[in-house]
């Protein structure tokens, strides 16, 4: 199972627009998990085996963020596919390899 999220504070009065400390929290728990998982600029995506496994890390990353503001957002997307592993990688090496098909 495949879960994309981003998790943002707000509500705090740190006077700057930057949430990159809090981000790093949760950022930090989620690869402390071990879980395979990679972050690009808008999104964590992390791989689980079970539906629990994975909100258990989204979870714990939101309740990082908490602890850096009195209010969080929290984006969430999922892909469901049980018997499936390896598909952080391997879904983007299908749509490479059709691109380099022309």
């Amino acid at each position: 199972m495949l879960f994309a999220f981003s998790i943002a504070p707000s509500g705090g009065n740190s006077g700057t627009d930057s949430v990159s400390e809090a981000v790093a929290a949760a950022v930090r728990v989620v690869r402390e998990s071990g879980l395979p998982n990679e972050t690009t600029s808008m999104f964590t995506t992390i791989e689980s085996e079970t539906w629990d496994e994975g909100m258990e890390v989204v979870k714990r990353a939101v309740e990082a963020v908490q602890a850096h503001a009195p209010r969080v957002s929290l984006v969430l997307k999922a892909d469901i596919r049980p018997g499936h592993s390896g598909q952080l990688t391997a879904k983007v090496e299908r749509v490479e390899a059709a691109l380099d098909k022309g």
